[in-house]
């Protein structure tokens, strides 16, 4: 029986969506702190190796993601 929603492939895709989102978040919390932005109305320190770290994270969880869809 086909699946005619795509069901099998919404666990892979959510992988993949979350992976990118955190590949993005970090890479663009890096590029401001290196330009010297900082948000608008926030207090806290930036800290650059938990950023580096959850980019790590990110991009192995979209490689996951991506070689699930692809197989």
């Amino acid at each position: 029986m086909d699946d005619i929603f795509g069901l099998q492939a919404l666990f892979p895709e959510a992988v993949l969506a979350i992976g990118l989102a955190m590949v993005v978040g970090n890479g663009l919390a890096i590029l401001k702190n290196r330009r010297g932005e900082r948000p608008a109305g926030l207090e806290g320190e930036f800290r650059p190796g938990r950023a580096w770290f959850l980019g790590a994270v990110g991009v192995l969880l979209a490689v996951w993601g991506a070689a699930s869809l692809l197989s």
